[in-house]
């Protein structure tokens, strides 16, 4: 199965969802700031990257987790995500669009607003950071579900 993370920005709450997703944060302690600073691709994207659908890794069933910028359209960008897939020859079941948007809150908006469009980077980054693991555990559920579904998706197909 193809998953993928989305989100305005690309650069925060979709790269965490997808770093837990595969694993990529510590396990058994409660998380830092330091964690989620020191995570591949967080609040990195580059201008050229977004609207890209980037592959951030395989997860422990052999599932793709990519990540998707799609700005303030999604009505247009995920339908048309979902035709290309269909016309590349896959099958609309295999692939599992999730918006992590309901978990961004406020002090991530800000954080992300000041480090990647104003390019504040030292000011905005340690902002968002710190917004997103006050959003951590609505990502982790969302991240959580997300699995649900894919189990679920597998044991349908057998």
């Amino acid at each position: 199965m193809d998953i993928i993370y989305h989100c305005v920005g690309g650069s925060h709450s979709s790269i965490f969802a997808a770093s837990i997703h595969l694993g990529l944060l510590p396990k058994g302690r409660k998380l830092k700031k330091e964690d989620i600073l020191n995570l591949p691709f967080f609040d990195t994207l580059s201008k050229q990257e977004q609207g890209k659908i980037l592959l951030r890794g395989l997860d422990e069933k052999g599932n793709r987790v990519f990540t998707l910028s799609r700005q303030f359209a999604p009505n247009l960008v995920l339908p048309a995500i979902e035709d290309a897939y269909q016309l590349g020859g896959g099958q609309l079941s295999n692939l599992l669009l999730v918006s992590t948007m309901s978990s961004v809150n406020w002090i991530m908006k800000l954080g992300g607003f000041s480090s990647r469009r104003l390019h504040l980077v030292a000011f905005g980054r340690p902002i968002v950071a710190y917004g997103t693991l006050k959003s951590c555990d609505k990502i982790l559920r969302l991240v959580e579900n997300t699995k649900k579904i894919i189990n679920q998706s597998n044991l349908h197909q057998q």
